[in-house]
């Protein structure tokens, strides 16, 4: 049997090599995805190799994780339950794409994850994996094993001479890509916690923060962003310089209790800097340039939207056509918009377009032939007309 294994480096993938080595008498092979990890990718092949696999694939996928998975659902400006960016949803559809494409380049008989039966990455991983091989065997280890928890992977890897960052004083469990870095678990299981002010990776403590502000720009062109201050970068780089810049004034903090698909709630710490100041230029650059009533009917699709990334629907068919009205919205979200990080906010402080629908004529509160203010008595009475039927009603309520 041959067997492709989701493989980060981490406690729960560093155990599960081992013991599907061990319990299926197969042959494992890792496959790590480089979505932006940064340093946690050092010696992960090596590793993988050192602790039973037989070869492990390391491959880097952050232009088209930034490109494919990121852009597209930052002109959706998709937010689940109002807080979380989605950094960990929108990762999982893109490896597990890949997993079952090196399954089949190896001729596997299974793909196995380290997602729990508690949370929501297992349904991600599966119908990705389903969409593409509804025949696949999934092998979840969190389903099968007796291990009750983190603590025992510790103590199993600790028997097993398996290096893991993880400690009994930090079982917390932590998940970075170039978009965020979630951190859940441990001491943060109880919601009344304060999140330990060591819990930091890609923002700084707000008491940390820089002392100067930063202005930026940045360019989009149809709803993507494609330059910082004039200078043009690749998805990828793009994300890499908003982070910096993010971190540097400590942008991009939120603690949530959200609603897993599963069904139970569950507290997350979430870092995701440079996600935070895109969301918040594109909807700037979407103020001028979108029609409202185009606005307002892609806005209703968010919260739809939203679950669909979150809950692992990415290559369901209802997930395209919205991604298809979407991209018809963006048609003329074109323009910069400057932005101000100070002291753990991103401020924006201006907006402009060749396609802006801002009209200062019209807008203007001095005197001008651009609008005529008496229009307003007529669009007034007709709207409050059928307020006036009720009020002279037997309907009436007031």
């Amino acid at each position: 049997m041959k067997v492709v294994v989701a493989y980060s480096g981490g406690l729960d993938t560093s155990v599960i090599v081992k013991w599907v080595k061990e319990k299926y008498q197969a042959e494992v092979i890792g496959f790590c995805a480089d979505v932006g990890q940064e340093e946690e990718l050092n010696g992960v092949e090596a590793k993988a190799i050192n602790t039973g696999a037989s070869k492990c694939y390391v491959e880097d996928l952050t232009e088209e994780f930034a490109r494919d998975f990121i852009f597209p659902m930052l002109q959706a400006n998709a937010v689940y339950e109002g807080a979380y960016l989605l950094g960990t949803s929108i990762a999982r559809p893109l490896i597990g794409k890949r997993l079952i494409e090196i399954a089949r380049a190896e001729g596997a008989d299974a793909i196995c994850h380290g997602a729990t039966g508690k949370g929501n990455d297992q349904v991600r991983f599966e119908l990705t994996a389903y969409a593409f091989e509804p025949n696949i065997k999934i092998i979840a280890p969190w389903r099968e094993w007796d291990f009750k928890g983190r603590l025992d992977l510790i103590e199993y890897a600790r028997k097993n001479g398996i290096p893991v960052a993880s400690t009994a004083a930090k079982p917390y469990s932590m998940d970075r890509n170039l978009l965020h870095i979630s951190f859940e678990g441990g001491i943060l299981e109880d919601p009344w916690n304060e999140c330990p002010a060591e819990i930091a990776v890609m923002t700084r403590p707000l008491a940390e923060a820089a002392a100067e502000a930063e202005d930026l720009v940045i360019a989009f062109e149809k709803g993507i962003p494609v330059k910082i201050d004039g200078q043009a970068c690749s998805p990828a780089a793009l994300m890499r310089q908003l982070n910096a810049a993010g971190k540097k004034h400590a942008v991009g903090r939120v603690d949530i209790v959200e609603n897993r698909f599963v069904g139970m709630k569950s507290r997350g710490v979430y870092e995701t800097p440079g996600g935070t100041i895109l969301h918040q230029a594109h909807r700037a650059l979407e103020s001028i340039t979108m029609d409202r009533e185009v606005m307002h009917l892609r806005d209703s699709f968010i919260p739809r939207y939203a679950d669909m990334v979150y809950n692992g629907f990415w290559y369901a068919p209802e997930r395209e056509m919205l991604q298809a009205a979407i991209t018809e919205s963006q048609k003329f979200v074109t323009g910069e918009v400057r932005v101000r990080l100070y002291k753990g906010a991103c401020h924006v402080t201006g907006r402009r377009s060749e396609y802006s629908l801002y009209d200062e004529a019209v807008a203007s509160f001095e005197a001008g032939a651009a609008y005529n203010q008496k229009d307003a008595e007529g669009f007034i009475k007709l709207n409050a007309l059928r307020l006036r039927v009720l009020a002279n009603s037997r309907q009436r309520r007031y």
